[in-house]
This record gives structure tokens, C-alpha cells and sequence, in this order.
């Protein structure tokens, strides 16, 4: 189910001091399998001596324009994001699974969308923004966008060339922590931010949905500040690409082990697991191919259904009550809790 395929980069450019946007090439064999929609992600697949590290990096190009882009932003004691910003080259290959994601952007007719991101988190808004305002010609777009500076803003560029292009449709609140500019506020995307741009700068504004996407703090402030505002929850949708971490504590309680039987690609396969292990991790010690990414609950790759039994998750920041009601988990982050249990990563 890990679908892979070697793609070659078709262009590495630079678009900050610490960020590069990597195209590749897909050929036309390969054009289904990676069709996107707005707000969707790929795994890159990347070996270093002896260990397989994959990466979740959210597409920035329009699914109009026929491009698969990537931003990635150069993280402090990062492994492959160091490696892309400073080693990757137009015509090296990478082994990349076909997109994924349920942050995404897909409705029609007109649409007034607003979106808040901070930092790296801007990459999907990329995609969703312009997707937004190509629609439909009465759709508008509102980004409020947090950096430390201008120089450090991924596609800084690229914003300005969408204001030119649709200026009475696309809207931008820039927000600059260590640097004051005009027409831009100076701090962090936060409560009275918020509340400017919702309840005055566009307070005639009638918002088909919210976008967010950042850091786990960022996301709840706010998600909770819309909330108090007004908005239905269905209105707003958010992704993280960093989350706090989250103490196992679940392990300590859990004792016995559990059957475990596994359905992918109409395959099944069956292990025994101790409880205080997590799903995830006993399948792939088994080299079963089991889909998954991030591992640490961010990204939404290694869903499954449970069909038998019971499993309870260490945190969940993207199943929602009624998913998990409907017997979805995601692996990564699940102990089992009953002697059997049957996942099945088919039927998502």
C-alpha cells in the first residue's frame, strides 16, 4: 500500500535563506497517480546509511497547473530538510508515495475563504488559495501570514505576483515578529489578530470556511477564537506540520498481549503484539508495508478500521468524534485493548 515511484526533480528554487521549492517530474504513465487536490501532501522516502526516514511535505502548486511542488523549510537538526536545502539538484531522484491529505479544498461555485498560517505552514494555502480564486470569479481570499521577518517568507514572491494578478479578490495581512513594515502588523498571529481581521477589517465578510495551518498552539488559539466568534466548527479546517509532544502514559496501564490481524491490499496478515506497544509499530516490525508518514499523529497516512475489537489512542489531533465512532484509528498512535483486534487499512 506504500506506493512509491522514483521521480526525478525537474527544478530546485530558492525561496528564502532556509527554503527551497522542489518540482519533479511525472511522467505521463504516472500522471493519475499523482493527481492532487488543493491542500494535499506527499511522503518522500529518503535512506541514510542503514535507516528509512520519510517525510510528509504539503504540495504549494495549484492541481491546475500540471506541477507537483514541495516547499521545505530547513529545520534546526533536521535530516532531510538539510539535505534539500543545501544537497538537492534538478535531475536527482527521489522516491515519493502518490499525494494524500484531507486538508483540502474542493468545493465550487463561489467561495470567500480566509486562511491564517505561520511560517512552513503556508505550502497548502499556496495550493488552496489559488485553487479559490481560479473557480470561480467571484470568489475571494483572505491570508493572514506569520514570519519572523520578510526575507524568511516562503513565497513571498509568488503572494505578491497573486495580489497583482487578483486585486480585488485576494487579500493579505502580513505578520512580522522581528520586523516592522508597513501595512503590516508586528508580533504573532494571536487573539486581537483574529479578531481584527474577522470582526473589523472584514467584518462584511460572510466566510464560506477558515484554513489554518501551523503550529499546534497557533491552530487552537485560533480555531477557539473563531469558535467564539461565531463559527460552526464544520467551518473550520486546520493541519499541523509540528505538534507538542504527548506523554505515552496510556503504556503504563495496558498489560497482556493482543491478536492481531492486519487487512492491506487484500492481503491479511496476523501478529502478536504486546499491549503497551503501539500498532504501527509492531506491524512494520513484521515488514508488513503498512502506509505511514509522520508517525507522530500530524499527518493522516496510517489510518485504519477496526472491524473486531478495541484500540485507544495516545492523542488524536485529525480523526473527528464521528470517524472515531466509525471505528477509525490512526495506527501510529493506537495500543490495542482487547485480546483480538482487526484493522484494516483498505477500507478508508
Amino acid at each position: 500500500m506504500s506506493d512509491f515511484h522514483a521521480l526525478k526533480i525537474a527544478s530546485v528554487d530558492t525561496l528564502t535563506p532556509n527554503s527551497v521549492a522542489l518540482t519533479f517530474e511525472i511522467p505521463d504513465n504516472l500522471k493519475n497517480v499523482y493527481a492532487f487536490k488543493a491542500g494535499q501532501y506527499i511522503t518522500i522516502k529518503y535512506n541514510t546509511g542503514d535507516k528509512e526516514l520519510r517525510r510528509a511535505y504539503s504540495i504549494s502548486s495549484p492541481p491546475s497547473s500540471g506541477k507537483l511542488t514541495v516547499g521545505i523549510k530547513k529545520m534546526p537538526n533536521g535530516t532531510f530538510s538539510v539535505h534539500a536545502n543545501e544537497k538537492l539538484k534538478a535531475g536527482d531522484v527521489l522516491e515519493v508515495m502518490h499525494p494524500e491529505g484531507r486538508f483540502i479544498f474542493d468545493a465550487e461555485g463561489p467561495q470567500h475563504i480566509a486562511a491564517f498560517a505561520a511560517g512552513s505552514g503556508i505550502t497548502p494555502i499556496m495550493s488552496i488559495a489559488q485553487t479559490v480564486l481560479e473557480r470561480h470569479p467571484a470568489s475571494t481570499f483572505v491570508l493572514v501570514f506569520g514570519n519572523q521577518t520578510p526575507q524568511e517568507t516562503m513565497y513571498f514572491k509568488e503572494i505578491q505576483t497573486l495580489k497583482e494578478k487578483y486585486p480585488e479578490r485576494f487579500f493579505v495581512q502580513y505578520v512580522y515578529s522581528r520586523s516592522h513594515e508597513d501595512d503590516s502588523l508586528f508580533g504573532r498571529i494571536e487573539k486581537s489578530t483574529v479578531n481584527f481581521v474577522v470582526k473589523n477589517k472584514f467584518k462584511e465578510t460572510s466566510f464560506d470556511g477558515f484554513y489554518l495551518c501551523g503550529p499546534e498552539e497557533m491552530i487552537h488559539m485560533v480555531s477557539d477564537t473563531l469558535k467564539g466568534n461565531g463559527i460552526a466548527e464544520d467551518k473550520i479546517h486546520f493541519e499541523l506540520f509540528t505538534t507538542t509532544e504527548t506523554e505515552d502514559t496510556l503504556a503504563e496501564d495496558l498489560e497482556g498481549m493482543t491478536k492481531v490481524e492486519v487487512i492491506l491490499d487484500d492481503e491479511t496478515y496476523n501478529l502478536v503484539m504486546d499491549r503497551k506497544h503501539l500498532v504501527l509499530d509492531a506491524v512494520l516490525k513484521q515488514k508488513i508495508d503498512a502506509p505511514y508518514s509522520c508517525q507522530g499523529g500530524v499527518c493522516s497516512s496510517c489510518i485504519a478500521r477496526i472491524k473486531e475489537g478495541s484500540a485507544q489512542m495516545v492523542k488524536n489531533q485529525i480523526l473527528t468524534d464521528g470517524e472515531i465512532a466509525e471505528g477509525l484509528i490512526l495506527t501510529c498512535q493506537s495500543h490495542p485493548t482487547s485480546p483480538i483486534l482487526i484493522i484494516d487499512y483498505d477500507d478508508v
